[in-house]
């Protein structure tokens, strides 16, 4: 009897967690977990992640917000960026709906919620993992169906991307580490396999660990193996990444994540290939090629005393940048033309309007490729094969960022002009209002990133500093006005 598919079930709510997880079990293996911090505890020890989570987003300490929550979505894509997860709360307004969405969870469903619905739901999603991840293969073109399905995501026409693919084409069959620096969802690890793919490498493994998703202790048996004992819960010797790549690849995903007792024995590896296992002093030797990945500034984070100034300089001896969305034009035209055919058979062959292309097109996409993937998902669910209008698009978008309203007033010239003839306009402060709402959308993308967010932005860090102490400024004067 084949083994159920797993589902992590993140509640604080008792009662809540207990019925689903009983009405669940009959289709899924169910964890339950009531925080975010005991569910980052728990993934930390599980052999296998699950690739399907059902998360509430009032989580303590302040069930009251959904800011646990939101950081929970983006910390289980962290440990599993292939996971569906699916977000049940009764904190359902637009906004909190739309940022979930933008962050990375496929599905949105308000509490309290009917269970035959649930199920149906999840059932849905689990099909759209398996159509991506267990497609069926022949022995005969099972090597070029990876590699097609691997370079799917580096799709595109525009300036940005035909750069980035000539760098992969480059930088491919070279010996030295690689450093790619992207947004989250923007693919750096399709490009990472990219690298590998089309290099010399292709036929010996090529294996991916996250350096967020482990504590220093676990990561450093993950990277380079350990021996029986060598920490509680090693109860036999393992051999590690380094030495399962081989010949090959090891992608080190959100390397700025890694902790500073790490960085220097990553270092030992790139330098001269030799590393030792967790509680053994015998020396071995690896000859896999490093590609890292990482949404942090690395530079800032060495004058910050975070990241190793020398390792950087090891590992970015060749360097790639991946393009947010927001930056190759069309080509979301023709992801959402790939998205399309690859989920054909779940009705994604619907019908945009002229006006819901424009605005796919102007729209920024802050989660990047994945955001654009699960939105061309969930049209495909809610008008299969139909033609679908601007509003049913805006309908699926994080308003607050490409919103054509303020205020809930139309932007439309009649519009504009009924709002001027009204009286009490302020250019000023209309202007003002769109400054606050694409930096904060900007800053939200980049967690918080000041240089990220004044790349996205277009503008300079000091810029971008000085322009918040000024909106700044302006919200503790408006009480006074």
């Amino acid at each position: 009897m084949p083994a159920k598919p797993g589902l992590l079930l993140i509640d604080d709510d008792p009662l809540i967690s207990e019925s689903l997880a009983f009405v669940l079990r009959e289709d899924f293996e169910v964890k339950v977990q009531p925080s975010r911090e005991e569910t980052r505890r728990l993934l930390q020890n599980l052999p296998i992640i699950p690739n399907m989570a059902l998360v509430d987003l009032g989580l303590p300490p302040n069930p009251h917000t959904p800011d646990e929550g939101f950081a929970m979505v983006k910390e289980l894509l962290v440990f599993n960026p292939k996971m569906k997860i699916l977000v049940l709360s009764g904190q359902d307004s637009r906004a909190n709906v739309q940022h979930a969405l933008t962050l990375g969870a496929v599905d949105f469903i308000p509490k309290p919620c009917d269970i035959d619905l649930l199920k149906t739901r999840l059932r849905h999603q689990l099909m759209i993992f398996e159509a991506e991840h267990h497609q069926p293969k022949t022995e005969k073109n099972t090597n070029q169906q990876k590699n097609n399905n691997e370079q799917s995501l580096l799709i595109g026409q525009s300036p940005a991307m035909e750069s980035l693919n000539a760098q992969v084409l480059q930088f491919a069959g070279s010996p030295f580490a690689v450093l790619i620096m992207g947004e989250s969802g923007s693919g750096k690890e399709l490009v990472a396999q990219a690298l590998h793919t089309q290099s010399q490498r292709s036929d010996a493994p090529c294996l991916t660990v996250n350096c967020a998703a482990f504590t220093a202790e676990l990561l450093d048996a993950q990277l380079f193996g350990h021996t029986k004992g060598a920490y509680t819960g090693a109860t036999t010797a393992r051999s590690g990444f380094f030495e399962e790549a081989n010949e090959g690849s090891l992608i080190l995903d959100e390397i700025g994540e890694m902790p500073m007792e790490l960085q220097s024995k990553l270092l030992r590896v790139l330098e001269n290939g030799e590393y030792y296992r967790l509680g053994e002093t015998k020396v071995r030797k690896s000859s896999a090629r490093i590609i890292a990945s990482t949404n942090r500034d690395l530079r800032e984070e060495v004058r910050n005393g975070r990241f190793r100034g020398d390792l950087y300089h090891r590992l970015s001896i060749l360097t790639v940048r991946v393009p947010p969305l927001s930056e190759r034009g069309d080509d979301k035209l023709l992801l959402l033309q790939h998205f399309q055919q690859f989920y054909a058979s779940m009705g994604t062959n619907f019908e945009l309007s002229s006006e819901a292309k424009n605005l796919w097109r102007q729209y920024g996409f802050p989660g990047n490729v994945r955001e654009l993937r699960n939105v061309v998902i969930r049209l495909g669910a809610k008008y299969p094969a139909q033609p679908i209008s601007a509003d049913q698009v805006r309908a699926e978008l994080e308003m607050e960022v490409i919103d054509d309203t303020t205020n809930g007033q139309d932007s439309s010239d009649e519009a504009i002009i009924q709002q001027l003839n009204q009286g009490d306009f302020s250019l000023d402060a209309m202007l003002l209002e769109w400054e606050r709402r694409y930096i904060n959308a900007a800053l939200q993308t980049s967690q918080g990133n000041l240089s990220q967010a004044a790349r996205v932005l277009g503008i300079n860090r000091t810029t971008l500093y000085s322009k918040m102490q000024r909106l700044s400024k302006n919200n503790e004067e408006e009480p006074s006005q």
